[in-house]
């Protein structure tokens, strides 16, 4: 009897061990496999660069590349650059990102040139720093950029703020790397109403846009888009809500800090030495119902300060005209690009 209690107790013990085994077999398996499964989730590139923060980062193999600068005072700027021949690089406006110049990059893209964009210093993937959001930042950030990808010949295309930067960047730091500008509904020469300036915007505006930015950014990040910014606030406008949410997720992207300070920067610099150093072929395009950078007071104004540069003006088109009317806006950048 012992002996057949002595024999069930192995026989039960060696169930329990097997039993405890296949369960930590099993654990293990779900383990490494998940492990595996995250590896192989993340992009080659990403995990290749986390490893070797230098890789792949200093030569374009004509793929395409999201990837990022650390700038001289310590900030990192987040990029895209993708595929090859002549480069075009895109400045965004406040308070977005590269993201906004999706439909062009593609356009692009599939035309045979090599697209760049960055997301401007405190806004969407690029540090949420503290300092340095002016004119004079953002194109010195602009500039490492263009060293890091060594490009040249570069056709640079800016939109609203964008285009402040492109016009600082140039007066600032020369055209030895530049070929074409073009600023579409660009905040240039001056948005803030002064004695020299007496058509634009009062002070009180932009403090407007301030306060709404530092007490409910989420809710002004809804209204804006789905107003004035692509004209849905117009009779007869067809409004998109993806259009709207894509704008407040970038919005919602950047820090609230660069936002705020960047409203400063884009309304009261004045850019009109910085115009005045263009020398290369220069197309600015602008809707004459722009309710954010009012018509009047910029586009036609930027024109008479850039020698030669040729003016286009768009009936009826909104601030947001590269998303709403990207059919035109691309064709038109396409023939001034291969002019």
């Amino acid at each position: 009897m012992e002996r057949k209690d002595s024999a069930a107790r192995t026989i039960v013990n060696r169930a329990t061990s097997n039993a405890q085994l296949l369960h930590m077999s099993r654990r293990e398996v779900l383990v490494r496999g998940s492990a595996a499964l995250l590896v192989t989730a993340v992009p080659f590139s990403v995990t290749s660069q986390t490893l070797h923060p230098s890789a792949g980062r200093s030569h374009h193999s004509g793929d395409m590349k999201m990837s990022s600068i650390m700038t001289k005072d310590g900030v990192s700027i987040f990029y895209k650059d993708w595929g090859s021949g002549q480069p075009i690089v895109f400045s965004h406006g406040w308070p977005l990102s590269s993201d906004d110049w999706d439909t062009q990059m593609m356009f692009f893209l599939s035309r045979g040139y090599r697209v760049i964009a960055h997301d401007r210093r405190g806004h969407g993937r690029s540090s949420q720093v503290a300092e340095g959001h002016d004119m004079d930042h953002y194109a010195d950030d602009l500039l490492a950029v263009t060293e890091h990808l060594n490009l040249k010949d570069a056709i640079h295309i800016g939109h609203s703020t964008g285009g402040g930067e492109i016009a600082r960047y140039i007066g600032r730091h020369g055209e030895s790397r530049v070929a074409k500008a073009v600023l579409i509904s660009s905040v240039p020469p001056l948005m803030l109403k002064t004695p020299a300036n007496p058509g634009g915007l009062p002070k009180e505006v932009f403090d407007g846009f301030q306060s709404q930015v530092a007490n409910d950014r989420a809710q002004f990040y809804v209204d804006l888009p789905s107003g004035p910014f692509y004209g849905y606030n117009r009779p007869g406008a067809k409004k998109s809500e993806g259009v709207v949410q894509n704008w407040w997720r970038q919005g919602m992207m950047g820090g609230v800090k660069a936002h705020y300070d960047g409203i400063v920067a884009f309304s009261q610099t004045d850019f009109t030495p910085d115009l005045k150093k263009f020398t290369v072929p220069t197309l600015v395009m602008h809707g004459d119902d722009d309710q954010v950078v009012p018509y009047a007071d910029a586009g036609p104004l930027t024109a008479k300060i850039v020698r030669g540069a040729i003016f286009k003006t768009y009936k009826g088109f909104p601030h947001g005209m590269p998303t709403t009317e990207a059919a035109t806006i691309n064709a038109d950048l396409l023939e001034f690009i291969k002019s």
